[in-house]
């Protein structure tokens, strides 16, 4: 009877809807489904559009471009939200680009230590929380600790490894901050660091990638292993195209660090 009554329930629009625009009416149901005067239930539409997507990168011949997997998420909003998975994917791009805009830069302003995280005894704190950071020249910046002293030196650590190239030099409770000279050693070091903070952001991917699959495959009992490969299929072609910006991204941040 359950079985019944889940058969009988209306299709969703978004199955319903293509049906109607094309004029055709779903495949007949297939023995057993009690439900043959609505021509199938929503399941078994739903299991006949994904075997057709597979039949058709399936038939694709040796050496022929394939089409790429493009699943609708609400047909398998019950598996996995396929557009949060997007959503982190595209997270990790926008904090890579973040990182670019903030740390990489040829010049160094007061407003590129404002990310630098101070470890205290309190706890972890951003350096522009402690200190007044300021710029005194084109080649120096300072650091007023004033307000908090007791954390001079632990501020003047953090700068000294935020992995920017910077040797700061502690004088009572401020901290001078000397800015480096644009030469072709330090452009190199940044590229460096570009390289590395793509790096970082790669591995981040590829665990939303893996976070992702695994919540398929606990669902490898309950549906079709076409459906599954299909899921995968298309986790792996959303990660490879935010690598592939990512690259992009590491390019042009290359280009405009070497010149």
């Amino acid at each position: 009877m359950a079985l019944a009554l889940r058969c009988l329930r209306p299709l969703p629009a978004l199955l319903l809807r293509p049906c109607l625009a094309a004029g055709r009416a779903l495949p007949p149901a297939p023995r057993g489904c009690p439900a043959p005067l609505l021509h199938g239930c929503s399941q078994c539409a739903q299991q006949m559009l994904l075997s057709r997507q597979l039949a058709t990168k399936k038939a694709k011949g040796k050496g022929q471009s394939q089409a790429k997997v493009n699943i609708s998420a609400a047909l398998v909003e019950d598996i996995i939200n396929l557009e949060e998975t997007s959503e982190d994917m595209q997270a990790v791009i926008e904090a890579l680009k973040e990182d670019f805009s903030r740390n990489l830069n040829i010049r160094t302003s007061p407003g590129a230590l404002d990310h630098i995280t101070v470890m205290t005894k309190d706890g972890r704190f951003p350096l522009n929380q402690l200190g007044q950071i300021s710029q005194k020249s084109p080649q120096l910046m300072i650091v007023n600790m004033t307000n908090f002293p007791e954390s001079t030196a632990a501020a003047a650590k953090a700068i000294r490894e935020s992995g920017m190239n910077l040797s700061p030099e502690v004088d009572g409770a401020v901290i001078r901050v000397p800015v480096p000279k644009v030469t072709r050693e330090h452009r190199e070091n940044l590229a460096k660091l570009a390289k590395q903070s793509t790096n970082k952001s790669k591995e981040a991917l590829r665990k939303v990638r893996s976070k992702s699959i695994t919540q398929v495959k606990k669902f490898k009992n309950k549906v079709s292993e076409d459906t599954i490969w299909l899921l995968e299929k298309q986790i792996q072609q959303m990660a490879d195209e935010a690598a592939t910006e990512m690259d992009k991204l590491l390019a042009a941040k290359t280009k405009e660090l070497l010149g």
